[in-house]
């Protein structure tokens, strides 16, 4: 017990001393992650709004591929952009294998279902009738996707904070493809599995407080995202 509370105080000292290796590393991973949920929502939100307002040949089976995919294994994920990056893997020549941009590709793989689906589950929501009255005022077709859009804002959010989750706690794939290298792609995850590993709980538990603080910011805006356009929609 004894030896527990002593993990959490350094933890905690670590924390307010502000340590460089400590905050080098959250950094990083804020920096990894939001990239790839900026590269996600860029390409998400067209696609999900494009499923949910257009009807095409395949669209079902985009759709339920989309849903598929939100729940993607993550080390299947890191495995098909290791082979992809890997030394005799067609874009090997990029060099891309164990460094930065190989772990926001991996995440961005796993985001961008997850923006597409819940943006298109929030679009196809949207109350017929404001498609309908758009219509009758004589907007165009892009001025009526446009005001569905505006009508999902709120779902779209959602979608997007989910997205940030599910990244910021992502181990497997970016271990794949990053390697874990001090100062260069060790991340809060990667590291907290590290050190736990070594027996160093101090820095372990310190990025595990952090981890779970950006994790309660997470759910909590969620939440009050949810909330709000569920009061909107009264």
């Amino acid at each position: 017990m004894d030896s527990i509370l002593s993990g959490f105080t350094q933890a905690l000292s670590l924390i307010l001393h502000l340590d460089p290796q400590l905050f080098g590393i959250i950094l990083l991973s804020l920096k990894v992650s939001g990239i790839a949920l900026i590269v996600a929502t860029l390409a998400g939100i067209p696609i999900g709004a494009l499923l949910g307002l257009r009807t095409f040949p395949g669209r079902g089976l985009a759709v339920s591929a989309m849903n598929t995919f939100m729940g993607l294994p993550p080390v299947v994920v890191g495995l098909f952009v290791y082979l992809l990056l890997s030394r005799k893997g067609p874009f090997g020549f990029m060099g891309l294998l164990y460094t930065p941009g190989a772990m926001i590709i991996a995440q961005t793989i796993l985001a961008i279902p997850i923006v597409i689906s819940l943006s298109r589950s929030a679009i196809v929501n949207v109350d017929p009738l404001i498609r309908q009255a758009a219509e009758t005022l004589g907007a165009t077709r892009g001025q009526v996707t446009m005001t569905i859009i505006q009508e999902a804002r709120y779902g779209i959010l959602s979608a997007v904070i989910a997205a940030f989750g599910r990244v910021m706690a992502e181990v497997g794939a970016i271990l794949i493809v990053g390697g874990n290298i001090a100062g260069y792609t060790r991340v809060m995850t990667t590291t907290i599995a590290l050190e736990t590993d070594k027996g160093n709980f101090e820095l372990a538990l310190a990025l595990g407080i952090i981890l779970l603080a950006i994790s309660f910011i997470v759910n909590a805006a969620l939440h009050a995202v949810q909330r709000k356009g569920m009061v909107q929609a009264l």
